[in-house]
């Protein structure tokens, strides 16, 4: 697994680097021809409409960031990060979304019933935390530059006592 913690995104072409804090020591400015996404404690996220709206408690920046071979995480293709189940608070449209559950129905797939995006899923292979869709953070333009992102294999799921799907 990695250790790494993202505290911001640096883009540089085609490519966000990890700006890590020992890498902040010279600060980089908005004049520069670089653009930083700062990651702040108490960081924003919606889906695609606004109608949800979640505040996430990110005070290690983006730990682990991931993508999963489950049969539902690569439909999605999603990119995500965790924090504890306290650390995602539903600010608006808690209404607006819809739970989707399979397979052992553990884990707690939500979406937005307006615009249909993922915003996060209680995990079922650590059913203390909450992942969240990275794309739906606030200042993040384009989560599939983000490097490097692991890949967990949900096929063979850590919790599964034989194979079966995702």
């Amino acid at each position: 697994m990695y250790d790494r913690v993202i505290n911001g995104l640096t883009k540089q072409g085609a490519k966000l680097s990890l700006i890590t804090a020992d890498s902040l020591r010279t600060p980089i400015s908005w004049t520069d021809p670089i653009m930083t996404i700062n990651i702040k404690p108490k960081h924003k996220a919606s889906c695609h409409c606004g109608a949800v709206q979640l505040e996430l408690t990110l005070p290690h920046g983006l730990v682990e960031p991931r993508h999963c071979t489950c049969s539902m995480c690569r439909r999605r293709g999603a990119i995500v990060a965790s924090v504890p189940l306290a650390g995602l608070k539903i600010i608006q449209g808690e209404d607006k979304l819809s739970l989707y559950q399979f397979n052992t129905k553990t884990a707690k797939h939500y979406f937005c019933s307006v615009c249909g995006i993922y915003t996060h899923h209680q995990r079922r292979s650590n059913p203390h935390e909450f992942s969240f869709n990275i794309g739906c953070l606030e200042g993040v333009e384009n989560p599939f530059e983000l490097e490097p992102v692991q890949v967990l294999d949900g096929v063979n799921h850590p919790r599964d006592d034989q194979k079966s799907v995702g």
